[in-house]
């Protein structure tokens, strides 16, 4: 157990020994003291915890595409696709936002964070109602997708699940709902951030279409050309599909940190060791087939998916604390866990056989 655990986990804990030592310099730096630099490293600790928390179930639906994927593109997303999530999501993402908002170049945005960090916060979470309805839109269609399916034959949660494999005949009807939901939330807000929220919304559900549609075309590339159409379709498909869909999970995780602080060098170190454990989690459970052992493992990921969805669109309004979205999320995927261990003692042979 502990040799596995070792196996998968190992660079994730030299990387957040890394990160901790990191913090404790800059703790240093910034406070002279060892109580500010014992704050400092506690914040990055919970900050880490919170994102681990919040991103498990980004790691079940990461490998339930990473299942499918050949091996040179499973390494190339584990590699490249996590350089993107540490750096890009985590850093270069809420500098983005503030340059964006407040027409400031590069230098002078790191420099706002750095110096003004009150106002570095500021900036960043007048974003919230826009980066709520991009989110929330994409990762509600994950969802959504998921059970919206003519083939689906496993079903966890049968009385709802069945159904909405039945109103998979009717045409886009998941995108209706989800717009439907999507004017009732912006009929709360006042005007302007009504607008900013729809139109961002509607781009998040556009870039859900279009990773669709790459995944479609290359589909339609492997009916030509077998052999070789499979691992690009597999490939590409997938690899931009899930880089697009983690950078969805970790908007409430950037924006949820400044509750915790809004210095930008520990929210990147917090995030970051909580963004490599996702990556572990996602080796492991591709690895070991957990997916394949525990039945209805990923259904509770996608739920956990569309709460988190709805979640992200209602905080558009209301404040939900990241407390409650993490407790969530682990009590639907805890819940499908057991209920897939009671699923493999009532049915030994399916267990060990093939997954159904």
């Amino acid at each position: 157990m502990l040799a596995t655990l070792w196996r998968f986990y190992a660079f994730s804990l030299f990387f957040t020994l890394v990160c901790l030592g990191l913090g404790a310099w800059y703790g240093w730096s910034a406070t002279g003291t060892i109580t500010g630099t014992l704050s400092l490293l506690w914040i990055i600790v919970v900050l880490s915890v919170l994102e681990i928390s919040l991103s498990f179930d980004n790691a079940v639906v990461n490998a339930s595409v990473l299942k499918e994927m050949d091996e040179v593109w499973q390494r190339r997303f584990l590699t490249w696709g996590i350089a993107f999530a540490v750096f890009g999501m985590r850093v270069v993402f809420p500098l983005a936002i503030v340059a964006i908002a407040a027409g400031l170049g590069p230098l002078e945005t790191i420099n706002l964070s750095l110096n003004q960090p009150d106002e570095y916060e500021r900036i960043v979470s007048s974003a919230h109602v826009g980066i709520a309805g991009f989110g929330g839109a994409f990762l509600a269609m994950v969802g959504l997708k998921f059970f919206f399916d003519l083939d689906k034959e496993v079903h966890w949660i049968a009385v709802i699940e069945r159904n909405l494999a039945k109103f998979a005949a009717l045409p886009a009807a998941e995108i209706a709902l989800l717009l439907l939901v999507m004017w009732g939330i912006s009929n709360l807000l006042e005007p302007d951030e009504a607008l900013t929220f729809l139109v961002a919304g509607i781009l998040g559900l556009v870039t859900f279409i279009a990773v669709e549609g790459i995944n479609t075309i290359l589909e339609m590339k492997e009916e030509a050309h077998r052999l070789q159409g499979a691992v690009v379709r597999s490939g590409l498909g997938g690899f931009l599909y899930l880089n697009v869909l983690d950078a969805s999970f970790s908007f409430d995780g950037v924006i949820g940190a400044f509750a915790l602080s809004n210095n930008m060098v520990v929210i990147a170190l917090g995030l970051s060791i909580g963004a490599m454990f996702v990556r572990s989690m996602t080796i492991h459970l591709v690895r070991k087939g957990t997916l394949a052992a525990y039945r209805f493992l990923e259904h509770g990921a996608f739920w956990a998916i569309i709460v988190l969805g709805a979640i992200m669109l209602v905080s558009a309004k209301f404040h939900i604390p990241e407390t409650i979205t993490g407790l969530i999320g682990a009590i639907l995927i805890g819940l499908s866990f057991w209920w897939s261990v009671r699923y493999n003692r009532r049915h030994p042979v399916e267990a060990d056989g093939p997954a159904a």
